[in-house]
């Protein structure tokens, strides 16, 4: 990790004068007589001041106001929480809406870790003084420094700590390639591990019949498809962001790299060959969750590479705990379930991203570095109230006291869940809830942040058996920056537009060089400029 830490080793001393010369102007009060709140959760004080604290989070479904465990963080810290119920599918566009009209959360969830600088220019955030995440929040804070070591640094614009990072350590794990297990043994073949073998399986999944209903109409792949193409000449292309790549000590882009040409070439002619959907361009999801890859639960397309792990788990991929201790088969989730419910026969098979003519591989990784927590520019100004929101995050979020822990996740023991046996390596969820699943949202539970751990589950031991802890393609440019802000969503049209004529055969890939002139003028050689001046200006490990 090329990260400066950076809290390093101040003398004791020096750390506590700067809380305290920054008590008043970042909203934190000393000597008022009442005992602070710890988040071991000694707080709720009668004599200390009652704040109301608006907080956002991360939700599928509204949090009640009299929600459970709403209310039980309310009397233990002597606060009134005010849940913004901003549902995730449209929440930066629902928060934005807030803040044009002068609202600002205290607690502010930043979804995309590239609008940290967006809302810092905007002023709707506080900076956190140094020291005072250690002395406020101490459990979050160690385990980001012992879990994520470095990460602390992507938080900071111009020196000072605006974002705290929400480290995902299960993003170890790639996003998986799958195809339809069955077709391959209905066609007599096997999983392909090079591109070679790869062309050969989509050649057979569009023209040989694999549902053998005697109709020509299924494809070998669709948009999430390629990515695993373009991985075996060692980029990401279609993805919701600018994938940058290490190269010769700098960064570059990887949709722009002269191998590209290369991949372009396979997928134009395959696309001429009836091989990829023709509906590639609106991609696999048709609506609803949007993970699911409708392509290929309806058997249009025989490989896929969309969603994450958890997404394919099969029905008894795995053994879990069920509430009186004992080990039962895992039932299927998401993508698998509803494949299942669309066809009973169908059965699917987990690949490596396939090789490339010069031994590279990869699909897409999502990033350790998931979101950011904020607090909001308003919060500081409160005396007292941003180390009084930092307490509460620590609770709910890093809580040492494994119990207690569940509970902030997972609502009341012996309630909502409860331990499987004398086991305390799963959380069983109770009936009615585990029928559920948003219930953790009605009883406004699991509203603190996401802190890295390793991730030992069944689940993720499931996915280290399939590999999926190796060949990862993940984005090397872990910050934004004002140019990038500005020009990226029209660079991503661009980049996006040329893509798609170029696999349908408007544009020859001849062509691409001139694409490239033409990205790199409309914004992208500033935004390479400055990734390579962030790059340049880490430390090396």
């Amino acid at each position: 990790m090329k990260n400066k830490q950076r809290y390093g080793n101040r003398p004791f001393a020096l750390l506590m004068m700067t809380v305290l010369l920054v008590l008043n102007g970042c909203g934190l009060e000393t000597g008022s007589g009442a005992p602070a709140t710890t988040a071991t959760g000694t707080g709720g004080d009668a004599q200390a001041k009652r704040y109301t604290i608006s907080w956002t989070m991360h939700m599928n479904e509204n949090v009640p106001a009299d929600a459970e465990m709403i209310r039980y963080l309310e009397d233990k810290f002597n606060v009134d929480l005010d849940v913004w119920n901003l549902e995730n599918a449209n929440y930066e566009a629902l928060l934005d809406l807030r803040l044009a009209q002068g609202e600002i959360p205290d607690l502010f969830r930043i979804r995309q870790p590239q609008d940290l600088l967006k809302y810092q220019e905007q002023q709707v955030l506080a900076d956190i003084p140094d020291g005072v995440l250690e002395h406020y929040a101490p459990n979050l804070n160690r385990l980001l420094q012992q879990n994520a070591p470095g990460y602390l640094a992507y938080g900071q614009l111009d020196g000072k700590q605006y974002g705290i990072p929400v480290v995902n350590a299960t993003n170890k794990f790639r996003v998986p390639v799958v195809y339809r297990e069955d077709w391959l043994q209905a066609l007599g073949l096997s999983v392909p591990t090079t591109l070679a073998e790869f062309e050969r399986v989509m050649y057979a999944f569009a023209k040989n019949d694999p549902d053998g209903n005697g109709k020509d109409d299924t494809y070998g792949l669709s948009s999430e498809g390629m990515n695993v193409v373009f991985g075996a000449f060692g980029h990401m292309v279609f993805t919701e962001q600018l994938y940058f790549a290490e190269k010769n000590g700098g960064l570059v882009i990887g949709a722009l790299e002269p191998e590209m040409k290369d991949a372009l070439r396979y997928l134009q002619k395959w696309y001429k060959d009836g091989v990829i959907d023709p509906e590639f361009v609106t991609g696999e999801n048709k609506g609803g969750y949007k993970h699911l890859s409708h392509a290929f639960i309806n058997g249009r397309i025989g490989m896929t590479s969309m969603g994450n792990y958890y997404h394919w788990v099969q029905a008894g991929d795995y053994k879990t705990i069920n509430a009186q201790g004992e080990e039962v088969p895992v039932e299927a989730a998401f993508n698998a379930l509803e494949l299942k419910k669309k066809n009973g026969s169908a059965r699917i098979a987990f690949g490596p991203p396939v090789t490339g003519p010069t031994g590279q591989s990869g699909s897409k990784a999502y990033d350790l570095l998931m979101s950011y927590t904020a607090i909001g520019a308003n919060a500081a100004k409160e005396p007292g109230k941003l180390a009084r929101i930092l307490e509460i995050l620590d609770y709910v979020s890093a809580n040492p006291n494994l119990e207690e822990s569940m509970t902030m996740k997972y609502g009341v023991k012996d309630k909502h869940w409860t331990w499987p046996g004398a086991s305390k390596d799963d959380v069983v969820v109770l009936p009615p809830y585990d029928e559920q699943p948003n219930y953790t949202n009605q009883i406004g539970a699991n509203i603190g942040m996401m802190v890295p751990a390793a991730p030992t589950s069944r689940r993720e031991q499931w996915a280290a058996t399939l590999g999926l802890d190796r060949h990862g393609i993940y984005n090397a440019l872990k910050v934004s920056f004002p140019s990038l802000i500005k020009n990226s969503p029209e660079l991503i049209k661009l980049r996006n537009k040329a893509y798609i004529a170029f696999i349908t055969g408007d544009q020859p890939v001849e062509a691409f060089d001139a694409f490239v002139q033409s990205f790199l003028a409309a914004g992208g050689k500033q935004a390479v400029a400055d990734a390579n001046a962030w790059y340049g200006g880490q430390l090396k490990p």
